[in-house]
């Protein structure tokens, strides 16, 4: 648990804890939905880095020659010792009695750890926005992080960040201020606390970026994010060419419209889109397998929890008080 004075955030020992988080020149593997997309545009912006894969629990496409222990996973919690990460999920399930290698997590910057929230106490309490807006946070800690007026329409539709702030109003209060969100000199008190819009200028302004949105939408594929497996499916490779010596790169039309996308999110954050920061070929693709406990039924608890980190997911989400969505590594591995 990292928290400063009055339970909020010290970004400083988070930094401390992760320092990587700062460091420029890093390569990274992105989720390939909104949170992501502004993650990789803000960390090539502001630390020089590049985007070298997509990573969607079912599949993972990697530019060649790159580890993924040589990359930061951004938007997903990689519970393996050697992997550096950054999530929003709920992970842990009981404080009170963690699994032996729970330092698995060691290298995973996971705010729902960071806060020491758990699903078996805390579900109701747990982190209601984006990755992005943790990254905010932690970097304007080393530099200055400027959000105009026009960001705030992509930085509140990621992750639903929006609809959480009317939905979980109480939640969402406790978690800006835990942030240090209230503090008017930090860029999230731009983002959240805006002085730019009424209540109805908002409405408007997100209904529009949405219609710019679905303007890049096609049927089963939403406009703000990389498809590259289709949701409800098995996991089989989507929008995928294979090229020479069996890598892989991203077919024409859907880098078209991500990037058309990325362009959005560009124009109104800006932070600049480049695509020589971007890897959109020359893949390496590694399948895994997608399950989750009510498929299964299994009944979420101590004891089932146990059984499955004992399985060594390789990434892994509560989504409800009696499920977990997570990956294994079959039949590829992730190196």
């Amino acid at each position: 648990m990292l928290a400063g004075k009055e339970g909020v955030i010290d970004y400083a020992a988070v930094i401390k804890q992760f320092p990587w988080l700062g460091q420029k020149n890093q390569d990274y593997i992105l989720s390939p939905d909104s949170d992501g997309l502004l993650c990789g545009l803000f960390v090539s912006n502001y630390l020089n880095g590049k985007i070298r894969g997509f990573y969607d629990g079912k599949i993972m496409v990697l530019e060649k020659g790159f580890k993924p222990e040589d990359c930061v996973f951004l938007d997903m919690e990689v519970f393996r010792k050697d992997i550096k990460s950054v999530g929003q999920h709920m992970v842990m399930f009981n404080k009170s009695r963690l699994p032996e290698n729970w330092d698995n997590f060691n290298k995973c910057a996971a705010i729902n750890n960071i806060r020491n929230h758990d699903g078996y106490h805390d579900f109701r309490l747990k982190y209601p926005f984006g990755t992005i807006h943790f990254l905010i946070g932690v970097l304007d800690t080393q530099q200055k992080i400027d959000i105009p007026k026009s960001a705030i329409a992509p930085l509140l539709f990621t992750d639903g960040t929006w609809m959480n702030l009317l939905g979980y109003t109480e939640n969402s209060l406790s978690w800006l201020k835990y942030l240090r969100a209230d503090e008017e000199s930090t860029p999230l008190n731009d983002i959240f606390f805006n002085r730019h819009y009424s209540l109805h200028e908002l409405m408007e302004t997100m209904n529009e970026f949405l219609r710019e949105r679905d303007a890049i939408s096609i049927p089963r594929e939403r406009g703000d994010r990389v498809t590259i497996t289709l949701r409800g499916g098995e996991g089989t490779p989507h929008n995928l060419v294979i090229e020479e010596e069996n890598f892989y790169l991203f077919n024409e039309e859907a880098k078209r419209r991500a990037e058309k996308f990325l362009m959005l999110l560009s124009k109104l954050t800006g932070w600049q889109y480049d695509e020589k920061d971007w890897s959109w070929n020359k893949w390496r693709l590694s399948k895994f397998t997608k399950r989750d406990f009510t498929g299964s039924n299994i009944h979420l608890g101590n004891r089932t929890f146990d059984e499955f980190i004992a399985k060594r997911p390789l990434s892994f989400a509560m989504t409800s008080t009696q499920n977990i969505e997570y990956t294994l590594e079959e039949p590829d591995k992730l190196g």
